[in-house]
């Protein structure tokens, strides 16, 4: 075992064991509706229609080459459509032990988890309300909490799946500001449990849907002078940064995001994240998948030296 010197005063020397870090790979991935959606297909527009089984092959591709230990999924279908997914990447060697589904107020595009060792705890917020228009409104996809036991403490999970751009309201062109009220009462929840940020250990995670300059990041990151977290800079294996493309338009945009907590910061493998790339990530999702490693330092070995 290799071991480093630390002055521990009184003319103390302390010998602290040198180990390894064990690592923690957790991702985020909007699936794009894997479950009935209106689709266009080769036979013409179809309403309620599967993903096609193409595409749920390509998924699994890019799924198994992330080989996440914790996968966060946005557009996830029913319960059962998860244990399809679940089921068919175990019969190709990615077994996940542990899934969940957060069945919130959008009956068709659910966030969920898929776990290779069942978490701590896992808490579906679905209470969450912020006043819109007048009126009160909840976070429509609700808010996954996921809290995981490791050798140097908790680390919680926040996954959320914020409004898309869609919008039947002229006073709220993109549902701009339905985002920006989804993103505050989340950010102001996540402060009741951990109202020091600068100690706490955890991510933020999910579909913004905006990009990392829009204030529904900006209020993630800090509100007054209190630093929530920091946005983990990302890029593929190319250097490109985008995760979503929309191909009406044929734009390439950054929507989906890693946040993480000045107390993990240190923990975080490169200081950054990595965006999934590869030959069937445009036939899997309209989204690429984002993922962060942590590393998690095992308990020191300590050995006083006169």
């Amino acid at each position: 075992m290799r071991f480093a010197l630390v002055r521990a005063g009184l003319g103390l020397l302390l010998a602290v064991a040198v180990a390894p870090a064990a690592t923690l790979k957790i991702g985020t991935y909007n699936v794009e509706n894997y479950g009935p959606a209106n689709r266009m297909t080769a036979a013409g527009y179809r309403q309620d229609y599967p993903k096609p089984e193409e595409a749920k092959r390509a998924l699994r591709e890019v799924i198994r080459a992330m080989n996440a230990d914790l996968l966060f999924l946005q557009e996830m279908g029913s319960p059962a459509h998860l244990e399809e997914l679940r089921r068919d990447l175990a019969a190709e060697g990615l077994p996940y032990a542990h899934a969940t589904v957060l069945e919130a107020g959008d009956d068709d595009r659910h966030i969920a988890l898929l776990a290779k060792q069942p978490p701590l705890t896992v808490v579906p917020h679905r209470e969450l309300r912020f006043k819109y228009f007048g009126a009160m409104t909840e976070v429509k996809r609700g808010l996954l909490e996921v809290r995981l036991a490791t050798a140097s403490g908790e680390i919680t999970v926040w996954a959320l799946h914020l409004k898309s751009r869609y919008t039947d309201r002229p006073d709220d062109p993109q549902s701009a500001k339905r985002r920006a009220g989804e993103a505050t009462v989340i950010r102001n929840h996540i402060l009741t449990q951990f109202p020091d940020p600068a100690t706490a250990r955890f991510l933020v995670l999910g579909d913004f849907n905006d990009a990392k300059a829009s204030a529904p990041v900006r209020y993630m990151l800090k509100r007054g002078r209190t630093v929530i977290a920091k946005l983990l800079s990302a890029a593929d294996s190319r250097g490109e940064n985008w995760t979503y493309h929309y191909g009406k338009e044929d734009t390439y945009q950054r929507v989906d995001h890693i946040l993480v907590s000045p107390g993990l910061r240190s923990s975080v493998q490169g200081g950054r994240a990595v965006i999934q790339d590869g030959p069937q990530s445009g036939k899997a999702s309209d989204h690429r998948p984002v993922w962060v490693t942590l590393e998690i330092p095992e308990s020191a070995d300590l050995r006083i030296i006169q």
